[in-house]
């Protein structure tokens, strides 16, 4: 019988399965619409021009720092249209609080920083499409990176950021929000 047991296979220990990544907002639904808060003061458009409370968990074991993200791919420009780059956010962080995009970077965690969107600022831009467009969609992304720091200057245009996040990516969680006028 011992010669039996000790002859047995081990059962194999089925591995803890690994957090998943998440990026949530308390007041936007994944798929639902973008509240007037986040819609652009501008260009015909009258919102509050605030960037949302953003909460993320489960990034990849070896996230550095993150990158967030807001583009809209419906923009009718032939590149789509980026509302906000942020980079930089310290793997420490759990989430940003609502108005943490403001041009004057008050709200803004210690070490990160705002690229320049395509409303030409270094801020968050709300929604602002075309009178009569379908909704757009608005992807927010949040990039787990291998590195500390993003390493691009300051003026880095966001298809620079861009790629230098992907070069850089661990992963990435994301919702999607819609808004149309």
């Amino acid at each position: 019988m011992a010669l039996a047991l000790l002859a047995a296979p081990a059962r194999a220990q089925t591995p803890a399965p690994a957090p998943t990544f998440r990026l949530t907002s308390p007041t936007i639904a994944d798929g639902g619409s973008l509240p007037k808060a986040q819609v652009f003061q501008g260009f015909g458009c009258e919102g509050g021009d605030q960037s949302p409370a953003l909460v993320w968990s489960g990034a990849p074991a070896g996230t550095r720092s993150f990158v967030l993200t807001v583009y809209d791919p419906d923009a009718p420009t032939g590149s789509g249209w980026w509302h906000w780059v942020l980079a930089d956010l310290s793997a420490d962080l759990g989430g940003l609080p609502a108005g943490a995009g403001a041009a004057s970077a008050q709200g803004l965690p210690a070490g990160a920083w705002q690229g320049r969107n395509d409303y030409g600022r270094h801020a968050f831009g709300g929604a602002c499409p075309p009178p009569g467009d379908r909704p757009h969609r608005y992807v927010f992304t949040l990039h787990a990176l291998k590195v500390e720091r993003l390493g691009v200057p300051a003026d880095a245009s966001a298809a620079l950021i861009g790629y230098m996040t992907r070069a850089h990516s661990l992963g990435q969680a994301a919702f999607t929000a819609t808004y149309g006028r």
